[in-house]
């Protein structure tokens, strides 16, 4: 069966979309099958980004390792059961067309509580959930006293992914392996960056989650945007030499996909 890599949180701008792109990718770059999904249905900024990187590979004629994307099945709603949720079965529908050829499935979730959202990460194997480095996106993971330390008890945020480790239990499957991400952190050991990094170390033992580094804020990821391209595809496009942004930057992307400890990955790129 595929390893289901479920990216959310409750929040845009978290990076998301960056992370599902490049991990897909990186995996793909690695020599395995990925499949990737949307379930954004407004913004569809991984699909869009997949997109991009289709028309951009057709134009230049090149061959980019790539992840395959698909586009959520239509239901005709006349075939539910009854009771049966719409989202529910297209999201199902999918997943079970995608399993037989991939070796990992990556869902891209909205920055919102959504129907289709809380289904994906009860799906999940591995969940890597985005945060910028704030306490402001802290907050959906838990609530915290003034002095930022103490904390007082899960957020919303957190409360959906136990219930989806709550059904995981029910059917049987494995746990889920939680992964939170810091993003956009800053270059100097500010005395917010310290605190975020102790109240997340204490709220890793409390509700099980574990932290890896993410990416620092660069402008490079807004410029690979509109050729749907990645840190791994900047040589293949013409690049000679990378400078020192962009080999931090290849380096951040190696050491997540390392510290995500996906079952037969190598982070040898």
């Amino acid at each position: 069966m595929a390893h289901i890599i479920v990216v959310g949180n409750e929040k845009g701008g978290a990076g998301k979309s960056t992370v599902s792109m490049h991990v897909a990718t990186a995996l793909a770059r690695l020599g395995h099958k990925v499949s990737g999904l949307d379930l954004d249905l407004r913004q569809r900024s991984f699909a869009r980004y997949a997109d991009n990187r289709r028309r951009y590979i057709e134009s230049s004629a090149l061959d980019l390792p790539s992840a395959y994307f698909h586009d959520l099945p239509e239901v005709d709603p006349e075939s539910l059961k009854p009771g049966e949720n719409l989202y529910d079965r297209r999201l199902s529908a999918a997943v079970a067309e995608l399993e037989p050829d991939s070796d990992f499935i990556v869902i891209d979730c909205p920055g919102s509580h959504t129907r289709l959202s809380q289904v994906a990460h009860s799906l999940a194997d591995t969940l890597i959930t985005p945060l910028n480095d704030s306490f402001v996106d802290f907050d959906l993971l838990a609530r915290v006293d003034n002095d930022g330390q103490t904390i007082l008890g899960p957020s919303v945020y957190s409360e959906m992914v136990w219930n989806a480790r709550q059904l995981r239990a029910q059917a049987g499957l494995k746990p889920i392996d939680w992964v939170v991400v810091r993003n956009r952190l800053g270059a100097q050991q500010m005395i917010n960056k310290q605190k975020m990094g102790q109240a997340l170390e204490n709220l890793a033992r409390r509700i099980g989650f574990r932290t890896a580094p993410g990416f620092s804020e660069r402008v490079i990821f807004r410029e690979l945007f509109p050729r749907g391209l990645t840190l791994l595809d900047l040589r293949d496009v013409g690049v000679k030499q990378l400078n020192i942004s962009n080999v931090a930057a290849r380096q951040e992307l190696r050491d997540l996909v390392k510290a995500l400890e996906l079952p037969g990955v190598q982070a040898d790129f």
